[in-house]
């Protein structure tokens, strides 16, 4: 894969595709390009896949500000740039990093899709039991076994059913086992996308905010606050949770039919 040098670090990016419009794709924390790649498809022109700071084959920056969604921001930016992209899609962390850029840039975008956003102007209380502290531990313990049993464990039965869940769930312990990835995992939950949801009032990009119930990291309430500050934009709430991959033939189309309208 190519990569990109910045200021800070290297970001490792990955283009599909040719032509206009060029459409940039951020994945979530934990995460990678291999997790958000199927939202491409169907999406005209160039699709531009990138790993976050800390993710993929990505740098590991250091300093205090290295970690907050200004700083995941940065390195959006910095890739959107350099590929020239139009519009953007973010999964949770990065439907985060594109809030902030909206905010510091309201017209930085034409056209925004932010799948499961988990947090807009206010902090959420930390719980140092939760999954995503247990991951940071493994990490550091490079267990990649015991990472991945905890990712099939988060499972519900139907999902964990479905037809190469168990690949995906192996695939992505072993992608997440970086020191990167439990630095994001420790920082990130300390910090909110925008200090005031006031500052999206400007946004001149339309956008798409897609939620579901029964997801505490991902609460369908923040999906409906965010949809609320962002100037006209739509709203969908799956029924219930693992909407990534219960419903990705409808996520496809969604994306896919709002990029293109």
């Amino acid at each position: 894969m190519p990569h990109l040098e910045t200021a800070e670090t290297v970001l490792e990016y990955d283009v599909f595709g040719s032509g206009a419009p060029v459409t940039l794709f951020a994945h979530g924390i934990a995460s990678s390009i291999e997790d958000v790649r199927f939202l491409g498809s169907g999406v005209a022109g160039s699709k531009v896949f990138f790993h976050f700071r800390g993710h993929g084959g990505s740098g590991v920056p250091v300093g205090l500000d290295a970690w907050g969604y200004p700083a995941l921001a940065r390195d959006l930016r910095h890739v959107a740039d350099h590929v020239g992209a139009v519009a953007c899609v973010g999964v949770s962390m990065g439907a985060g990093a594109i809030l902030t850029c909206l905010a510091e840039t309201p017209d930085r975008f034409e056209r925004v899709v932010l799948v499961l956003p988990a947090g807009l102007d206010r902090p959420r209380p930390a719980d140092p039991a939760s999954d995503l502290a247990a991951m940071a531990r493994l990490i550091d313990d490079g267990d990649i076994a015991g990472l991945t049993a905890l990712l099939a464990g988060q499972l519900p039965e139907d999902v964990a059913a479905l037809r190469g869940v168990d690949r995906v769930m192996a695939r992505r312990a072993h992608e997440v086992c970086r020191p990167g990835v439990a630095r994001s995992i420790r920082a990130l939950p300390e910090h909110t996308p925008v200090e005031d949801r006031a500052l999206l009032r400007g946004v001149s990009a339309r956008a798409l905010v897609i939620g579901h119930e029964g997801d505490d990291t991902h609460p369908a309430s923040i999906a409906r606050e965010v949809a609320a500050a962002l100037p006209g934009a739509r709203l969908h709430v799956f029924d219930r949770p693992w909407s990534m991959l219960r419903e990705r033939a409808v996520l496809r189309a969604l994306v896919a039919g709002f990029l293109g309208g």
